[in-house]
């Protein structure tokens, strides 16, 4: 992502900017989440949209931030696993 971002002149957007577009892209994912699973109807002819689109248009974005802060994400992802792995430990029955 960072090499695709690179390619242009403008480069990142501020982080705050990049806050503001994961919060849109999240509020997109709610919309249809609540449109297929909640109580929210459709107007007519809206389309349904691809969850799995929303989903990568937010991971977009985090990674987005992660680069243009020069944080290790790889890093942070198995460091939250961990902390998962042993916070919840004995929460849910294993298969």
């Amino acid at each position: 992502m960072d090499a695709y971002i690179g390619q242009f002149k403008e480069g990142y957007f501020p982080p705050l900017v990049n806050l503001a577009r994961l919060t849109e892209e999240v509020g997109e994912l709610a919309r249809e989440l609540n449109h297929r699973y909640g109580p929210k109807t459709k107007k007519p002819g809206e389309p349904d949209q691809d969850v799995a689109l929303e989903l990568a248009d937010i991971v977009f974005v985090c990674v987005v931030l992660a680069n243009q802060m020069g944080l290790d994400l790889q890093d942070a992802i198995e460091r939250t696993l961990r902390k998962y792995e042993v916070r919840d430990a004995d929460r849910w029955e294993r298969k």
